[in-house]
């Protein structure tokens, strides 16, 4: 059973959890300065950092549909403590793997191979994990919307905290040595895992097993309209992602190390932003889950056309804020929504559904964003600005987004407070 209502170890879970989430992204996100030059001292090609790129978005994207399905039968607590398993093993495989191809000259298969296995596939699998584990969590431990969207908010931003915290630590160590965040990864990991063993050990109590566990899939009734529209969004996002540091240069015609600091200031302030939506504002709004869309959508689609048309980076900085303000709003309202579409005891497969769909989108966003950039810059961003407008038509249709109406369960206060 869960533990009773009013006791500090809900509140001391829920504080696990997040700092899990934060933790194991911020991990990952240490190696965003390092990648493009680690791979040039490893003589990988562009193509080929690509490919390991990907193919960890794939495994990412997989391993949450898998991980979704099993949390509904392990538990959150047996699922994260395996996630951060595999991914200690796979990051400090990959460190390994870099240090060794670095002195001893491996060949290109060998490095690739390396790679591939460790960064792509291992952590790959096992990062996908966090998230299932922590929304199954949250969803299972409340059910009222306003106090499920604040959870799953506070999850969504210690993810956003990550994008932060993860490249800013990562290029400081880079200055000492290139392949400083690369130890310091596997670290953090096992600090978070130990964390977890220790603190919560009634985790996996929460999350009852029985024969409907896992039957819900991407086109349930229940949940397609929620999955479309955080599609949407999300490819929105990794459209213009991709591409905004080919907009910057271009548009403001700047050498490569004035573009990287524009780049880097421009989205250090969209994502305090980001993170002041989801941490701050969204639990104080109180709004139900098809309103933060419905209101989000639209000014996310307001901020990229300012982005499509900006030609000073304050104004484009301005436009990316926008866009954050409003997906900041939505995405909260995406992920809170589908989880009361089900029951407590499907919570896990929703959110390795969740999960997947975010990932699927950063495998679609960069292809298609760098196959428009071409046919002109501001293609990309007129498409993500599209994305969002039809994210909020579908939002606005009829009870597509409807959410039905629960008492609190007994953890909710110790989650709200």
């Amino acid at each position: 059973m869960a533990e009773p209502s009013g006791t500090r170890p809900a509140r001391r879970v829920l504080g696990v959890l997040l700092a899990a989430v934060l933790v194991g992204f911020t991990a990952q996100q240490l190696l965003t300065p390092i990648l493009a030059p680690l791979s040039r001292e490893l003589r990988l090609t562009e193509v080929q950092l690509g490919v390991v790129v990907t193919v960890a978005a794939v495994v990412f994207t997989l391993g949450s549909l898998v991980w979704g399905r099993v949390v509904d039968r392990w538990g959150s607590r047996r699922v994260l403590l395996t996630g951060l398993g595999i991914a200690v093993v796979g990051m400090a495989g990959f460190g390994l793997s870099a240090r060794l191809a670095l002195d001893s000259g491996w060949g290109t298969p060998a490095t690739l191979t390396a790679l591939l296995a460790t960064r792509s596939v291992l952590f790959g699998t096992g990062i996908g994990a966090v998230p299932v584990a922590a929304l199954a969590y949250v969803s299972a431990a409340t059910e009222g919307e306003k106090e499920r969207t604040r959870a799953v908010s506070l999850v969504g931003a210690a993810q956003a905290i990550s994008l932060i915290l993860g490249p800013g630590i990562g290029g400081a160590l880079a200055v000492a040595d290139l392949l400083a965040p690369v130890y310091l990864a596997p670290v953090l990991l096992v600090a978070i895992l130990v964390a977890v063993l220790v603190l919560v050990p009634g985790l996996d109590r929460t999350a009852p097993t029985d024969d409907t566990a896992g039957r819900v899939g991407p086109l349930d009734p229940r949940v397609r309209p929620f999955l479309l529209v955080g599609f949407l969004l999300f490819l929105s996002l990794g459209v213009m992602q991709v591409v905004l540091g080919f907009l910057v240069q271009d548009r403001l015609e700047l050498d490569a190390g004035a573009t990287a600091a524009s780049v880097g200031t421009a989205m250090v302030i969209t994502g305090l932003v980001l993170v002041a939506m989801q941490a701050a504002v969204v639990p104080r709004l109180g709004w139900s889950p098809a309103r933060l869309i419905r209101t989000g959508a639209p000014i996310a689609a307001a901020g990229f056309a300012v982005l499509a048309l900006a030609g000073q980076l304050w104004l484009i900085t301005v436009g990316l804020c926008v866009v954050a303000v409003g997906l900041g709003m939505a995405m909260p309202g995406y992920s809170a929504g589908a989880t009361l579409r089900v029951q407590r005891s499907e919570q896990g497969a929703v959110a390795g559904l969740l999960n997947a769909t975010t990932g699927a989108t950063f495998i679609v966003g960069p292809l298609l964003g760098t196959a428009l950039y071409p046919l002109g810059a501001a293609v990309p961003i007129w498409v993500s600005a599209g994305c969002c407008a039809v994210g909020a038509v579908v939002a606005v249709s009829g009870r597509a987004l409807s959410t039905p109406g629960r008492a609190s369960s007994p953890l909710e206060g110790e989650i709200a407070g």
